[in-house]
């Protein structure tokens, strides 16, 4: 079962700073969300916010979260001058619901941005910004569980150009089991540690991106 990431406490104002931060991006440092998500992800800052390190959650702005990241990554894209908009902008919704999403599932950005990408909740404004945020947590469950089709691990290995034999054989895992694995006939989850280690390695990911959703993950 999912299950908050990190105490409701800072729940409140890590909302508040990510949709500051996602309006600051679009606004003044004028990047495509999922340009900033890759560069969240890659600068560590990701990591921290997504388990509530209060420094990150809490003790900087949300303008001051997107100058972090942009500094450890991109330097070249942070604005001379911070860009001041009082208006709740859809990318302020989108970064505000995102901190929600997150909190709530406890699933880490990583994976979400793999699920459904911030472009993707962007374009849910419209229908769901009236909306409050338990309705659009189940929205965005709903979308993700229904996008989700093929396995984690199948898409990784595909994307790897890797046959289901060939996967086998580099990872040492039994040809059966690894198609059990990619029908959800056997669940990857509770495979052994040897096996998934073997298999990330062989596909260059981590661990947690051959995990699946256990679901039901809407309550």
């Amino acid at each position: 079962m999912l299950r908050p990431a990190y105490n409701d406490f800072y729940i409140d104002d890590a909302k508040e700073n990510l949709g500051e931060a996602f309006d600051y991006v679009s606004s003044a440092c004028r990047l495509d969300l999922d340009v900033f998500m890759g560069y969240f992800l890659a600068s560590g800052v990701a990591e921290q916010f997504g388990i509530g390190n209060p420094r990150y959650v809490s003790g900087l702005s949300g303008t001051e979260l997107v100058i972090e990241t942009l500094s450890k990554i991109s330097p070249s894209t942070i604005p001379a001058e911070p860009v001041c908009n009082t208006s709740l902008s859809p990318e302020y919704w989108c970064g505000y619901v995102l901190a929600y999403f997150q909190w709530k599932s406890g699933l880490s950005f990583k994976k979400i941005q793999s699920l459904i990408p911030a472009s993707e909740i962007l374009s849910l404004y419209h229908p769901l910004h009236e909306a409050d945020e338990s309705r659009v947590y189940e929205a965005l469950m709903e979308r993700i569980k229904e996008a989700n089709t093929t396995t984690s691990l199948q898409k990784l290995r595909l994307a790897a150009g890797l046959s289901q034999r060939e996967l086998s054989a580099q990872a040492d895992v039994n040809l059966r089991t690894l198609q059990q694995y990619e029908s959800r006939a056997k669940d990857i989850n509770k495979a052994s540690v040897t096996k998934v280690l073997n298999l990330a390695k062989v596909l260059c990911c981590d661990v947690e991106d051959l995990l699946e959703i256990t679901w039901p993950a809407v309550s």
